[in-house]
């Protein structure tokens, strides 16, 4: 939890430009919509496709799955 607060406060205070997401836990989905709504590049990367969320892909900009 302490790490979707953190990214929500960098995202919201300007610090960052774009917010980069390595997991497959679909709690970081409003982490990574709400980025978006402030205007940043967002992408989601999942450690391979079984492991991918769908939805924490389909709300960011771009994704990666590692290989």
């Amino acid at each position: 939890m302490r790490l979707a607060v953190d990214a929500v406060e960098a995202a919201t205070a300007g610090q960052v430009d774009t917010l980069v997401v390595v997991s497959r836990d679909t709690d970081f989905k409003p982490v990574v919509e709400t980025a978006a709504k402030r205007g940043l590049r967002t992408i989601a990367v999942a450690p391979g496709t079984h492991g991918r969320s769908d939805a924490l892909r389909n709300a960011a900009n771009d994704e990666i799955t590692l290989g």
